[in-house]
C-alpha cells in the first residue's frame, strides 16, 4: 500500500523527495538525513511497484531509489517511472563492481545519477556522507530530464537495432557500434575530458562516435572507485578506442584512451614520442576526487603536441581552471551546450573564464575534437 509522509522540515520552498527503499531501516535513516537538511520528504516506498504510485501521488522534485529490491526492483522502476510519471531519480548502489554494473543499466533507462551507498545496501555509513546525498539530491532536482533520458527515447523510437550493412561506418550515439573509420589529425593529437552528473552517458555517446585517429585521451568523470573500471569496459566495448582504468604509471598512445581511477587524481607526468605517462595522486586539496582541473592543469604543463580540453555535463566549478590552464596552453577548448547538458554547471563555468574556443552540442562534440563535423 502507498505510504506518503509529510517530513517538511519547516520550509514551504524545499525540494520534495520521494524515497524507495526495502529496508524500513534505509528509508528512515535517508529520510532523517534529508529532513535535517531542510529537504521535504513526501513520501516513502519499500519497492518499485509500491514507489510509481507514490510518486503519481505526491509529485516530488525528485526520488531516490534503491537498486536491489524484491517484487519490481529499481531498473524496472525507473523505466517505468519514466514512462508514466518522468521524475529525476537518484539511484543508491552498492559500492561493489556489481553495483556499479546495475547502476549503468539505470543511468542507460533514465535515471539521472547515483549514490553509491559506503557499506553495502544496509549501512549507517551513509550518514558519514549526509553531505554528499544531500548535495546529489538537489543536483538531480536541477537536472535537464529531457536530456538525461535522451538516449533512451532514441532508442525507443528507433525499435531494435539492425545490424549495419558491409562497409558501413557505425558512429552514431551511444547505443551504437563503435566508429572505426580512421581520420587524420593536426599530428598527434592528446584530449582530456571532464564530466560529473550526466557523464557517464555524455562521455559513452561522444567517445562511440569518435573517430580512430592518431589521439590519446584522459577522461575524468566524477565517480568513486568501485565504478571506473566497470565505465572504461564500457567505452571499450561502446568506442574504436582501447579504454582501461588509469593505473599509476600507465603509457597512453595513439587509439588508447585512460578513466580516471576513483579515489585518486590522475596526472599526466611527461610526454615522449606521442606516448603520455600518467601518475595516480592521492591529493585530497580539490573538491572533488578525481578532479578535471588537475589532470587539465597537468595535460597544459607536460604536453607540447596539439591538446584538446573537453568540458562536459556536470554540477560544479571542476575543469573550469584547467580548461583556462589548456587555453593558455595554446590548446582547442570545447564546452558541451546548455540545451543538449543534463546539468549546465561545468560547462558553463568554464565558459565564464573565456576560454572555451567553442561550445557544441553534444552530438557536435566528437567532430569538434578531431576538428572537424561529426
Amino acid at each position: 500500500m502507498s505510504r506518503t509522509t509529510d517530513r517538511r522540515g519547516g520550509r514551504d520552498d524545499s525540494l520534495r523527495v520521494v524515497v524507495v527503499d526495502d529496508s524500513p531501516f534505509m528509508r528512515g535513516l535517508i529520510a532523517d538525513l534529508l529532513t535535517d537538511a531542510g529537504v521535504a520528504v513526501v513520501g516513502e516506498a519499500g519497492d518499485g511497484a509500491e514507489a510509481l504510485s507514490v510518486v503519481a501521488e505526491t509529485r516530488p522534485d525528485v526520488v531516490t531509489m534503491d537498486v536491489e529490491m524484491p517484487g519490481m526492483g529499481g531498473l524496472e522502476a525507473v523505466e517505468r517511472l519514466m514512462d508514466e510519471t518522468p521524475t529525476p531519480v537518484l539511484m543508491l548502489s552498492a559500492h561493489t563492481a556489481e553495483g556499479a554494473e546495475v547502476t549503468f543499466e539505470a543511468l542507460e533507462r533514465g535515471a539521472v545519477d547515483f549514490f553509491s551507498k559506503p557499506g553495502g545496501e544496509v549501512s549507517t555509513g551513509v550518514s558519514r556522507e549526509s553531505d554528499r546525498l544531500v548535495e546529489a539530491v538537489k543536483s538531480v532536482a536541477d537536472a535537464d530530464l529531457d536530456a538525461a533520458t535522451r538516449d533512451r527515447r532514441e532508442s525507443d523510437a528507433d525499435g531494435p537495432a539492425s545490424d549495419p550493412s558491409p562497409g558501413a561506418t557505425a558512429s552514431a550515439g551511444a547505443s551504437g557500434s563503435p566508429g572505426t573509420a580512421a581520420v587524420d589529425v593536426d599530428g598527434p593529437l592528446t584530449v582530456v575530458i571532464g564530466s560529473s552528473t550526466g557523464g557517464p552517458n555524455a562521455v559513452e555517446r561522444v567517445m562511440s562516435a569518435l573517430p580512430k585517429a592518431d589521439c590519446r585521451i584522459v577522461i575524468v568523470q566524477h565517480m568513486p572507485e568501485a565504478f571506473t573500471a566497470r565505465f572504461a569496459d564500457r567505452l571499450d566495448a561502446a568506442s574504436a578506442y582501447d579504454v582501461r582504468e588509469a593505473s599509476d604509471g600507465a603509457r597512453i598512445g595513439p587509439g588508447e584512451a585512460v578513466v580516471a581511477r576513483g579515489g585518486s587524481h590522475t596526472r599526466i607526468d611527461s610526454y615522449r614520442a606521442g606516448r603520455l605517462r600518467v601518475k595516480l595522486d592521492e591529493d585530497d586539496s580539490q573538491s572533488v576526487t578525481p578532479a578535471a582541473d588537475v589532470t587539465m592543469r597537468s595535460a597544459a604543463e607536460v604536453v607540447d603536441d596539439p591538446l584538446v580540453g573537453v568540458v562536459l555535463t556536470g554540477m560544479g566549478s571542476d575543469a573550469a581552471e584547467g580548461i583556462r590552464a589548456m587555453a593558455d596552453a595554446g590548446a582547442r577548448t570545447i564546452a558541451q551546450s546548455e540545451d543538449t547538458c543534463v546539468i549546465y554547471g561545468m560547462p558553463k563555468r568554464a565558459v565564464e573564464t573565456g576560454g572555451v574556443d567553442e561550445v557544441r552540442d553534444l552530438d557536435d562534440v566528437a567532430g569538434a575534437i578531431v576538428g572537424g563535423e561529426a
